[in-house]
């Protein structure tokens, strides 16, 4: 009887990759396991079947794993995980093809051949998930880095056109009516850096960075483009008209309350004075906007037919000669379409703004 060797009761189970042996054996101190020559050896004292006694057993692998191993030992029992050394299946556990009677299939982790390649299947694509979030950025990191970059346009927006309107301001209280003419030659450059940054607005609404509809965005960018640039820009005669006052100071009034609004969104911050104001103050400044470029149009008309600016001939046989006046006077039509597009768009931000309030009061 002393010389008896007691085998605790082995359960085991496999992946493609590993193999997994559960040992029935409780308060377990000191094992001595390990993997020589693909054999398993396990030596131990612990609470087992036969009571408290060394156990041990040897097991000899079908196929060839590494002989690095980890083990976890529990109150209960031994966990031992084999690294296979080539990714497969195994049709059994041990070289030998009778089953030791220690050995059973552990049912709780057991999984046939095609479960067990879904599963790895899972882990792999879970792998690349992560893999693919570390390099794009955690949704959490992206938000930020849209807030913060958002905040930071709309803020270099706040900065330009406050410079516009706090210029045209204080020049108009210092020299009254006369700083009307001079209008262009003191503020224009900042404003073509505005309206030019301002092409970065309609791309992030085509691109779904901001919520922003993309019809609207674009009808204002290429209106007030093309004044500035084309009514104004081209011809040094306009440049000295008083209608360029009111044009840029009617688009500067608006986006200084634009942006801000915008601002505080991106720290998601809401002022009830501003919001108020930004969706209400367009009420007047869209149509005064849209009747002080259509005044400037009208004025340029004449101009443009005197100089004969970006007019054409039609080639022969039509010889036909097309001034640029025509475009101008479609200009005032889409003008007009353009503000009741936007007019209505902000109509329904204000209406869903407010118009919630109201419902829950009654």
């Amino acid at each position: 009887m002393e010389n008896q060797v007691l085998t605790p009761h082995v359960y085991w189970a496999q992946r493609h990759r590993e193999l997994y042996l559960r040992v029935e054996l409780s308060d377990v101190q000191n094992p001595a396991i390990s993997i020589t020559e693909n054999v398993l050896h396990f030596k131990a004292q612990g609470h087992g079947a036969k009571g408290d006694n060394v156990y041990e057993f040897h097991l000899e692998f079908l196929d060839l794993v590494k002989p690095e191993l980890v083990y976890k030992l529990t109150q209960r029992q031994v966990n031992i995980t084999v690294q296979k050394k080539v990714s497969q299946w195994w049709e059994r556990l041990t070289k030998q093809e009778k089953r030791p009677l220690f050995l059973a299939p552990d049912f709780d982790r057991w999984l046939d051949e095609s479960d067990a390649e879904m599963e790895l299947r899972a882990k792999e694509e879970e792998r690349l998930n992560k893999l693919r979030i570390e390099s794009q950025g955690s949704p959490e990191t992206l938000t930020s880095l849209k807030k913060g970059y958002l905040f930071m346009y709309n803020l270099v927006q706040f900065l330009g056109f406050s410079w516009i309107f706090v210029n045209m301001t204080v020049r108009f209280l210092i020299l009254g009516k006369e700083s009307f003419y001079d209008t262009f030659h003191t503020v224009a450059d900042m404003m073509y850096f505005c309206q030019m940054l301002a092409v970065v607005e309609a791309i992030n609404a085509a691109i779904g960075v901001t919520k922003s509809p993309v019809i609207p965005s674009l009808f204002q960018l290429l209106g007030r483009n093309f004044i500035l640039f084309i009514v104004f820009g081209t011809m040094e005669e306009m440049q000295n008209k008083a209608v360029v006052f009111f044009v840029f100071y009617i688009w500067s009034t608006a986006e200084i309350l634009r942006y801000p609004f915008y601002m505080l969104s991106c720290i998601d911050m809401d002022w009830k004075v501003l919001t108020w104001l930004r969706y209400t103050m367009w009420i007047p400044l869209y149509p005064l906007g849209c009747l002080a470029e259509a005044v400037s149009v009208i004025q340029s008309i004449p101009i443009f037919n005197e100089t004969g600016r970006f007019s054409f001939t039609l080639p022969y046989p039509v010889k036909i000669k097309v001034r640029f006046s025509f475009f101008l006077q479609i200009y005032l039509i889409i003008l007009f379409l353009g503000l009741y597009i936007n007019f209505r768009h902000l109509y329904k931000q204000r209406r869903r703004r407010f118009g919630q309030k109201k419902k829950k009061i009654h």
